[in-house]
């Protein structure tokens, strides 16, 4: 099972210009050989950037995405990472959601397919990362 980062599936909704087809390739061959899968806080995060007559449910469906919902252990691991971060000084720009995204990705699937692999390989070790190319 394969995570997928926000950033990645919004690159695929709103057809990124430099992204969206990278993207969609690292996404379809994924889903080639196995289940990929979204977290509540990517839910949250793409579909507060959706018209929102649109049910991002309906189009994760769509693409063959489902929703694989956050543990209590990765919640606590999210914490954990969120909390060291600040503690070394990080900035607001990183939000919980990004330390849930990752920690979902860890205890919970297999890989993580993100464009900000600098972030989850310091903070999440060991997890595989699958990064599109950009076009």
């Amino acid at each position: 099972m394969v995570a997928l980062d926000s950033s990645v599936l919004l690159d695929i909704l709103i057809g990124d210009p430099q992204y969206a087809e990278s993207s969609e390739a690292c996404v379809g061959d994924a889903l080639a050989s196995e289940d990929v899968v979204v977290c509540d806080a990517v839910v949250a995060e793409v579909q507060a950037m959706l018209d929102t007559s649109v049910s991002l449910m309906d189009t994760l469906a769509t693409l063959g995405i489902r929703f694989e919902p956050t543990q209590e252990a990765a919640a606590m691991r999210a914490g954990h990472m969120n909390k060291r971060f600040r503690s070394r000084g990080g900035r607001r720009e990183r939000v919980v959601a990004d330390f849930l995204i990752g920690a979902h990705a860890l205890l919970q699937c297999d890989a993580l397919i993100t464009r900000d692999a600098g972030f989850f390989r310091d903070y999440f070790k060991g997890l595989k990362l699958v990064v599109p190319k950009r076009t």
